[in-house]
């Protein structure tokens, strides 16, 4: 019985780690999961597993570990010897949350690590603009509209719109070209 009650404190403990790490939930404090998860424990020790449970996720996350390299990275941590080591119980409750939450705090990672705006959308249409709606004979022909709809998580979009002559969507289309290029060299496609 006690197993299970402290297999659910240290599940509590990392994913209380993970709302205010990841998640940005600010409701949960070192304080609270002390009081609510390990009354027992004194500061200091709370304060140690804490720090070292928010290490080992952190190093799990940063890699962004698959199935095999979690369990390789777990049973090289449950052969340290001393405090830095980690119990079989322990390792079994990282592997059980890194599974449910992997996706999530990738995610989060990812969302953090930006820091301008991302493309959300991209429509588009083509118009063809004779001179005498522009007075202009030079600009008659078709024309590229497009707009851009820019944001971050969390925020309102932005839309940005941008007219393109012929000249200008094939100048486009070539950067582009070179872009997929050089993804490509580091990418290959399969």
């Amino acid at each position: 019985m006690a197993d299970v009650e402290a297999s659910k404190s240290l599940s509590g403990l990392l994913n209380g780690i993970a709302q205010k790490v990841y998640y940005s939930n600010s409701e949960i404090t070192e304080e609270l999961l002390k009081d609510e998860l390990y009354p027992e424990l004194s500061q200091e020790e709370f304060k140690a597993l804490h720090e070292k449970m928010k290490a080992l996720i952190k190093s799990i996350a940063t890699a962004d570990m698959d199935p095999s390299q979690l369990e390789a990275f777990l049973t090289a941590q449950t052969k340290r010897q001393g405090s830095g080591g980690l119990g079989a119980e322990q390792a079994a409750a990282l592997s059980r949350f890194w599974k449910s939450q992997r996706v999530r705090v990738r995610e989060s990672l990812l969302s953090q690590s930006r820091w301008e705006p991302g493309l959300r959308g991209l429509s588009w249409r083509v118009d063809l603009h004779t001179a005498a709606s522009r007075g202009d004979a030079a600009h008659s022909g078709p024309v590229a509209l497009m707009e851009l709809e820019l944001g971050r998580a969390g925020q309102d979009s932005e839309f940005v719109c941008l007219e393109f002559d012929e000249a200008k969507v094939n100048q486009v289309l070539k950067k582009m070209a070179d872009i997929q290029q050089s993804i490509d060299r580091i990418v290959p496609r399969t």
